[in-house]
Order: structure tokens, then sequence, then C-alpha cells
């Protein structure tokens, strides 16, 4: 019996939580306002994902298929898997998000798809819901497209015309990883689509000589979603593969997404507890390597098996692995410096900056800028405070690991 439209919607939403590479940010401003059209990158509403700046961006977040020709081990959508599978055509996916926008539900749509017939066909109705929302519909709100990596170049290219983000899967941290557990899909394949695509965003980003405008093509540029914990690859190995991939393609984001394998008997993979505290501890690292001028080398030295502390935050297991490098003085280190304080973000640093220049500041003055006192007061001086032979302590690291917990027996 043929599913009904709400049934479907029910399997293929809950299918799509498996993308991780769902985030709006980096685009354009771009509504309707005064304009005609539907839509806006703007604004508040159903929480999906969240703009640098705190906004709340709706989106609504689906596949068009759960359908798929490959056998991915770790995918739950694996041609060899059990799960329920339903289909919607791309009118409906047209239907559903202009009508879920007009309910304020939504701000955008995030699409990915199973492989159904070939590649090429799946991207082709991926871009003609895109097509259609912005050309026919004159949808303003954000498009994400999950593109497939052996689609045809020219679709992908079309994509981008329409879509604020395009991201292809890197899949796992190495190629004998997914050699291994993906051997349908072909890590230089993936890799070339990615060059390609960073090609055609930086060649729209020049200006044009007659206009001197430059054009519209994927604007909140591309991303990745690397899958954590189905091989053996070390946090060392997967902040490696990142680290090459953002300087190499000039990535937006990497998305972690921790491996968690459904139990049916058609598993090529052992059940494990899902990694979730180290996907945490991989967003975290990532986070220092982009924005706080850490090396992957520096992050991952203190652990002899190249994994993170789980018990720690990465900032904070470096500065205990370097304490000779503490206390820093707020009053007088360089910006690289105090990036590297735990409980210091970055604009904690900026303010420090700002304020210094017109007074000393004391250890009461960054209690006020919301820092964790507890947290800083091992790593730094100010003005009234030296922290003694804090930074010294034996013990230092029990003060910061979480206390063990009695476990609930019933």
């Amino acid at each position: 019996m043929k599913k009904s439209l709400k049934e479907r919607l029910a399997i293929l939403s809950d299918a799509a939580k498996y993308d991780a590479s769902c985030a709006s940010s980096g685009t354009t401003k771009r509504d309707s306002g005064g304009s005609g059209g539907l839509g806006s990158t703007e604004g508040s509403g159903i929480c999906h994902a969240y703009a640098p700046d705190g906004r709340c961006i709706s989106l609504l977040k689906i596949l068009l298929t759960n359908f798929c020709i490959f056998d991915c081990a770790y995918c739950i959508n694996r041609s060899s898997s059990n799960v329920e599978r339903a289909r919607f055509t791309p009118d409906e996916v047209i239907w559903l998000t202009l009508e879920f926008y007009r309910r304020n539900y939504i701000e955008g749509l995030f699409l990915s798809s199973g492989i159904i017939r070939s590649s090429d066909h799946t991207m082709e109705e991926m871009v003609r819901v895109a097509r259609e929302l912005r050309t026919t519909h004159q949808f303003r709100g954000y498009i994400h497209l999950k593109t497939i990596p052996d689609a045809s170049p020219a679709l992908i290219a079309e994509a981008g015309l329409y879509a604020d983000r395009l991201s292809i899967n890197i899949e796992l941290p190495t190629d004998q990883g997914i050699g291994q557990f993906a051997p349908e899909k072909k890590p230089a394949g993936i890799r070339r689509a990615m060059g390609d695509l960073r090609l055609k965003i930086e060649e729209a980003s020049e200006p044009t000589l007659q206009t001197k405008r430059r054009r519209t093509f994927v604007p909140a540029g591309q991303s990745t979603q690397m899958i954590v914990g189905a091989d053996g690859a070390s946090d060392a190995t997967i902040l490696g593969t990142s680290a090459r991939l953002y300087g190499s393609y000039g990535l937006k984001r990497v998305y972690y997404s921790a491996f968690s394998p459904i139990p049916d008997a058609s598993s090529k993979l052992p059940l494990i507890k899902p990694p979730l505290m180290r996907e945490h501890r991989l967003y975290q690292a990532d986070w220092l390597y982009r924005f706080y001028g850490f090396d992957i080398g520096e992050i991952t030295a203190s652990a002899p098996d190249g994994n993170l502390d789980l018990d720690l935050d990465p900032k904070l297991a470096w500065a205990l692995g370097n304490r000779e490098k503490f206390p820093v003085d707020v009053n007088k280190a360089p910006k690289e410096m105090l990036l590297r304080v735990p409980g210091f973000g970055t604009k904690t640093v900026r303010a420090i900056l700002s304020s210094r220049r017109q007074r000393r500041l004391r250890l009461e003055d960054l209690g006020r800028l919301s820092v964790s006192l507890r947290k800083v007061q091992a790593f730094i001086v100010a003005d009234g405070w030296t922290p003694h032979r804090l930074i010294d302590r034996t013990d230092l690291r029990g003060m910061f690991a979480p206390q063990p917990q009695q476990l609930a027996l019933f």
C-alpha cells in the first residue's frame, strides 16, 4: 500500500538526522520584502541551525529518498539495511517547502538523498527542486543541497546557481577506511568534485569586467561531513584530514558525525556506544585550529594514542600539558597567547585588549566579562592577583576533571 505524504515525511525527516552538515551561516542577506517572492535567510523560528551571531535558522531537513543503490557499512540507508523505505517526488518537496514556509515553520530547506538509479538521476531531481523553488516560486530562503560527488560536474555547477551552500561528504578520514566500509565510493572522485567546486566558487567571487559585480554562486561556500568512530582512525588522523580539507578546498566547515550503528543483522560493523563526547571534543579541537591559532599537532601532542582527552576540553588539556607557558599576564600578553588561556574566548580576548588600554585589569574585571574565574585563575596574572604555586600543583588536573558519579542501578 502506498504511504501517505505524512507517513513519508515522518520517515524521510527522521532519516535526515544523520546528515550533520546543516547550518545556514555565511550566506548573503536576502529576503522577499518589497520584491515579491517567498522566504528569507534571516529571522528566527523553529530552530534547526544557528548562525554565528546566534540567530535561529529553521530548516526543513529531509531526504528526497532513503532508497540507495550503495551499501556503505556505516549508513543506516545502505542497500542491505532493513529500514522502512520512502520517496518524495521533486514536486512534493517543493510543495512541502512552500507550505511549511507559509505556516512560518521554516525559513529554508536542507535536502539530501540516497542514490537512486544513478548519481546523475538523483542529482537532476535535487537540482530541479532548487531551480523551481528559485525561478518558478521566487523562494528567497536558504537552500542547502547535499551533492553527489559522482554526478556530472555540469549538474553540480547548476546546483550552485540556486543553492546557498553545497556539501560533498568526505565520508571517512582515510582512503583505507572508505575502501573497507564504502568500496563503491571513490576518494579521488570525492576530492576532485570538492576541488572543482572550490574553483567555481573562487571564479564566481571575481567581479566581471562588464559590470564589476560578483556572480551569485554558492554564497555560503561548501562544507563536508566525516563519520567518526566507524573505523579505527585516531583523533589526530581525523583532525589532520580536516586541516588538509580546509587548506585544499576552502571549506567553510567540517562536520563530525558520531557513528551510531543500527542493531540489525545486516550490519558489518560491531555495535558500540555512540561516541558523542568524542564528537564534541573534535568540534572543540576543530575550533581551536580554525580560530585560536593552534596547530593540529599541538592539540593532540599530549595524547600518546593520538586521541583527545574525553574528560577535559582540548584547550585546557593543552594548557595542563604546557604549564611552562603559564601564568599569562592579562595586562601585557599578546593576543596570540591570551587566546591560549583556558576560559578565554575570542570575544573575551577582544574585550581584554580594548579594556587594558584604559586601565590595568584585575581579577574582578574579568568576572564582569562573564569569565569563569575558577577556570582561568590558575593560568593568569592580573593586577592584584598571582596564582602563586597553583599552576605547579600536582593535582591541578583534578580541579577541572569531572567528579565520579554513582551510576543508577535501577
